[in-house]
């Protein structure tokens, strides 16, 4: 007969293992706080899915049932993948966050192998963890230079507005990711033959970086550098508050043409629209755009891959790297044709 345990409280210990040290990365290392604040993200979803649609959830190791027993399991973890999944779509998720929740679930089965030495079988590596390509937007080197320079834009904001501003303009400039902007010391900016460099060791990847800073990101980390050298450059972070304040600005800005986003939702693009008639190039101004405009920056004006790739941290086999190229590509495609346009025009001078 078969023995079933609670799904969710397994999670939970999940969570706590992994918050704890006790449950570790393959390599020795503790799972990183963001990694912990996505396993409660999914256990919410988890817990709101068996809520709203009545669907019991729960484990059972598969060791010592019959043939029978060992097919209805089957089938049940099948029916939990598509319930759970098309419960998420119909919650306005797309593929990439579904595909992210289902990811952590499947994390989670390996815990319950390697860690409870409870063997529920392989179904769930039948879960599909779908991923989708979202639309690169960034800032074009104009709109970055009007942020940089425009002393009468930097005048209308409000003290925190330009604060946030110059954090987007740095992010925009050295292509680190928000997480490791907040973790920013005096100790990593350093003055060398006169000229200013920013050293530091990603959070995410563990890659170095040793990057050369221009006059007016060095004017930013003076401007907000501390005292004291064990408090960071920018302060406490809140990602919220960031891209709520940031489209703020971007409206200020006037970076409101209109923008056609997309996504997929099983694996077929749907049309994103706003709350508004139309989606503006503002509203969709976030942290994620820092990275993507030094990167897609660096690219446009010339800097060879190999070299953006370093200050990057993308590895050579990248494929999210080479998106950036495609898309700078098609920026450079584009300014070429405006000249080729004007060669096109030919009007003879008649005296």
């Amino acid at each position: 007969m078969k023995k079933t345990q609670p799904f969710i409280p397994l999670f939970k210990q999940f969570i706590r293992d992994s918050e704890t040290g006790k449950r570790l990365k393959k390599n020795g290392e503790r799972i990183t706080s963001r990694s912990i604040e996505n396993y409660s993200y999914v256990l919410k979803n988890l817990i709101r899915f068996s809520t709203d649609t009545n669907f019991e959830l729960r484990v059972c190791s598969i060791l010592r049932l019959t043939k029978r027993e060992l097919q209805s399991e089957k089938n049940y973890w099948k029916k939990f993948y598509k319930n759970f999944t098309e419960y998420m779509y119909k919650k306005g998720c797309f593929d990439n966050y579904v595909g992210a929740n289902i990811k952590v679930i499947r994390v989670f089965f390996n815990y319950l192998k390697e860690e409870k030495d409870i063997y529920t079988g392989d179904f769930h590596k039948q879960f599909y963890v779908r991923k989708e390509q979202i639309d690169i937007l960034v800032l074009s080197p104009e709109q970055l230079k009007f942020l940089i320079h425009d002393k009468a834009f930097d005048r209308k904001l409000v003290s925190t507005q330009r604060k946030i501003k110059d954090i987007f303009v740095f992010g925009c400039t050295t292509g680190l990711r928000f997480s490791d902007i907040f973790l920013l010391k005096n100790k990593n900016f350093e003055k060398n033959d006169g000229e200013w460099y920013l050293k530091l060791k990603s959070k995410k990847t563990k890659t170095y970086s040793y990057i050369k800073l221009p006059g007016y990101a060095v004017d930013i980390y003076k401007k907000y550098r501390p005292t004291s050298e064990r408090i960071t450059i920018f302060g406490e972070k809140n990602l919220s508050n960031f891209n709520r304040s940031l489209k703020r600005i971007g409206e200020m800005a006037g970076f409101t043409d209109t923008v056609e986003v997309s996504r997929e939702k099983q694996g077929k693009a749907k049309k994103v629209t706003a709350k508004k008639d139309k989606e503006r190039f503002c509203d969709n101004m976030s942290s994620h755009m820092m990275r993507r405009t030094a990167i897609t920056t660096l690219l446009i004006l010339g800097m060879p891959e190999h070299l953006v790739r370093k200050i990057s941290g993308h590895s050579h086999a990248s494929s999210s790297f080479n998106r950036y190229v495609h898309y700078a590509q098609a920026y450079i495609d584009k300014e070429i044709t405006k000249v080729h346009n004007k060669l096109e025009v030919y009007e003879q001078n008649i005296s």
